[in-house]
């Protein structure tokens, strides 16, 4: 039996393919949780659900930004942009069948193994949570994606404030802070105040910003966390860290990590993908 995290996808279904068989994946025997962004600019988002259904149980995935806006496309509620290559799900005559799957899945998971605590998000943990608040939080927005009102929750999810935590915030506030953080955030200010408009490499911090696992005082410091969304940070491998989203879409590869015995027993698994958009075109 292996357990492997899998980086953002995008609906580049070739590549998920293509890496099934690189990693001798077995849906019997095995278990792959996908950190998110199952779908979009990518060629084949419907064939990336199906296939991810079609083996439900032993792939896991959680939600990502690109997954969100499919759902608030879906509802009505958001505009596709120029660079969305939704159609496939949206047009599809399985459509309902594919989006219900997809409202389902949850935001954040946790993975015990060998005596280690594994957390698993698309984008980022505020430096105010730890593993357990996270997972409490994230289970507040997956009421709401499973819920009667789902259509109303996302015409409520977008926009960047509040852009920072507090134990007092309540209703769409709330649900938005944690919606941001989970499936956005890629730089923040020492204290948490989330930032939108840069998506750098780690390396290159905007003035008087950090990356959120650079946030002193990370109450998830002491847990390994894995995360996608940030192409351009890449392959990231510490012991408290792993990045996995690679540029799959962009001409990069898609990643996996195979964990041994244990949680730092790791091996990086990759295969090379064709280019399907190219950045800022």
């Amino acid at each position: 039996m292996s357990i492997y995290c899998v980086g953002d996808i995008q609906g580049c279904d070739d590549a998920f393919e293509r890496l099934l068989a690189h990693i001798g994946f077995s849906p019997s025997r095995d278990t792959l949780y996908l950190l998110g962004d199952l779908t979009n600019r990518g060629p084949a988002s419907a064939q990336v659900l199906r296939r991810c259904r079609q083996m439900e149980g032993s792939v896991l995935p959680l939600l990502g930004n690109h997954d969100l806006h499919l759902l608030a496309v879906a509802q009505g509620v958001r505009t596709p942009s120029r660079r969305d290559t939704l159609d496939g799900v949206l047009q599809a005559r399985d459509r309902a069948d594919l989006l219900d799957w997809l409202r389902r899945q949850p935001l954040a998971r946790r993975l015990r193994h060998g005596g280690q605590e594994l957390l698993m998000v698309h984008a980022g943990v505020l430096p105010q949570w730890d593993a357990d608040r996270t997972l409490h939080l994230a289970a507040e927005v997956q009421d709401c994606l499973r819920g009667p009102g789902l259509a109303a929750f996302l015409q409520q999810m977008y926009g960047n404030e509040p852009a920072c935590w507090s134990d007092d915030l309540q209703g769409a506030d709330r649900l938005r802070v944690v919606v941001n953080a989970l499936t956005r955030l890629r730089f923040c200010t020492p204290e948490g105040r989330m930032d939108f408009d840069s998506a750098e490499s780690a390396d290159q911090p905007p003035p008087g910003l950090l990356p959120w696992f650079e946030a002193p005082g990370r109450r998830t410091a002491g847990t390994l966390v894995a995360f996608g969304h940030w192409s351009t940070l890449g392959w990231l491998d510490r012991p408290d860290l792993l990045g996995l989203d690679t540029g799959c879409v962009w001409g990069g590869c898609l990643s996996a990590v195979r964990f041994g015995a244990t949680l730092a027993e790791r091996e990086h698994c990759k295969v090379d993908c064709p280019q399907a958009q190219r950045p800022g075109a």
